[in-house]
C-alpha cells in the first residue's frame, strides 16, 4: 500500500537521485560496463593500420578494393539489484538504518541504468527469495522498484545470501549486470557468487555501520541478535571484552574483503553516515574504467 509518508520518501529520493545521476553517474555509466557483444554495422574502405581481421572479402572482391567491416557494441544491459533484507539491516547508529542506505544505493544504481536505456530488474532476499521484480525499462518501472525497496515487509529474518543468488542466477537468461547490495553478516556466499561472476558481472555493496566495529564503554548493557532474536548480557566496561568484540570484528571483514578480493569483484563500500552516497559509486565507476582501458 502507497501511504503518504512513503509516497513523500520515494517523491525525496527520486528528486535527489535525479539530480545526482545527471551530473556525476551518467557520463560514466556507459563506458563502465561492457555490452553484451559486437553488432556488425557497416562497412568502410580500408586504411593503413587497420586490423586485417576485419576485412570483409566479399565485399572486397566485389568492389575491387579491400573494405573493412564496422562493428558497435551492443549496449543494452540487464541491471539487477539483488538486496539484502534480513533483519542485521534494520541497525544503524548514525543518520540512518542499513536498509535506508541500501534503498538510496540501490535507487542511484537503477536511475543510472534507466538514464542509459538499460532494464532493471530487483530481486529482495532474507533467508528466502522474497520478491523478484524482472528486468524492465522505464522510468515507471524504476519508481516501481523504488516502491518496493522502501516498503517491502519481508517474512524473513536471517540471511542466506549464496541461496539467492543461485537462485537468481538460473532465473536470468542472458548475462547481466548484478549488484548484491549486503551488509554478507552471513556464511557459505562466496562459491554461489564465484558461480555466478563466471556468467554474469558481479558487484558486491558491501554496507557498514560504525558501532559495528567499535564496542562503547556503557557498561551492562543487553545485546539481542535481530536475526535470532537471541540476548546477551555484556559488561561493555570490561576492556578486554571491547578489545576482543573489536578484533573478531575486524577479522570478520578482513576476511570477507579477502574472499572478495580472490574473485576479482569490483566491490564498493559504503558506511551509514555516508553523506554523499554518488561519490563511492562513481569511484567504482572510475576504476571499472581504468580496467577497460588497460
Amino acid at each position: 500500500m502507497l501511504t503518504p509518508d512513503l509516497s513523500a520518501k520515494i517523491r525525496r529520493i527520486d528528486i535527489s537521485t535525479r539530480k545526482a545521476v545527471r551530473e556525476a553517474v551518467a557520463g560514466r555509466w556507459h563506458s563502465a560496463f561492457r555490452g553484451r557483444g559486437m553488432e556488425f554495422e557497416d562497412v568502410r574502405p580500408y586504411v593503413p593500420g587497420d586490423d586485417v581481421r576485419t576485412i570483409d572479402w566479399n565485399v572486397s572482391a566485389r568492389t575491387g578494393s579491400p573494405h573493412v567491416k564496422i562493428f558497435r557494441e551492443e549496449r543494452e544491459l540487464s541491471i539487477v539489484l539483488a538486496v539484502d533484507l534480513s533483519g542485521s539491516l534494520a541497525y544503524g547508529s548514525r543518520s540512518r538504518l542499513k536498509r535506508e542506505l541500501a534503498a538510496e544505493l540501490a535507487a542511484i544504481l537503477a536511475f543510472s541504468a534507466i538514464s542509459n536505456n538499460d532494464k532493471v530488474g530487483l530481486l529482495l532476499f532474507t533467508d528466502r527469495i522474497e520478491k523478484f521484480v524482472p528486468p524492465r525499462r522505464g522510468r515507471s518501472h524504476v519508481l516501481r522498484v523504488v516502491r518496493e525497496l522502501l516498503g517491502f515487509d519481508p517474512k524473513g529474518r536471517s540471511t542466506r545470501i549464496g541461496v539467492a543468488i543461485d537462485e537468481l542466477a538460473r532465473a536470468l537468461h542472458r548475462p547481466s549486470v548484478i549488484f548484491v547490495v549486503s551488509d554478507f553478516i552471513d556464511e557459505g556466499w562466496e562459491q554461489p557468487l564465484a558461480r555466478a561472476s563466471l556468467r554474469h558481472d558481479v558487484i558486491p555493496v558491501v554496507l557498514e555501520d560504525d558501532a559495528e566495529f567499535v564496542l562503547p564503554k556503557a557498561g551492562l548493557v543487553t545485546f539481542t541478535d535481530p536475526e535470532t532474536g537471541l540476548a546477551q548480557y555484556v559488561d561493555t566496561s570490561h576492556a578486554p571484552t571491547r578489545k576482543r568484540f573489536e578484533q573478531i570484528a575486524a577479522a570478520s571483514a578482513k576476511s570477507r574483503d579477502r574472499s572478495l578480493a580472490r574473485m576479482r569483484l569490483e566491490s564498493v563500500r559504503v558506511r551509514t553516515d555516508c553523506a554523499d552516497l554518488v561519490e563511492p559509486i562513481v569511484s567504482c565507476l572510475r576504476r571499472r574504467e581504468a580496467r577497460r582501458r588497460r
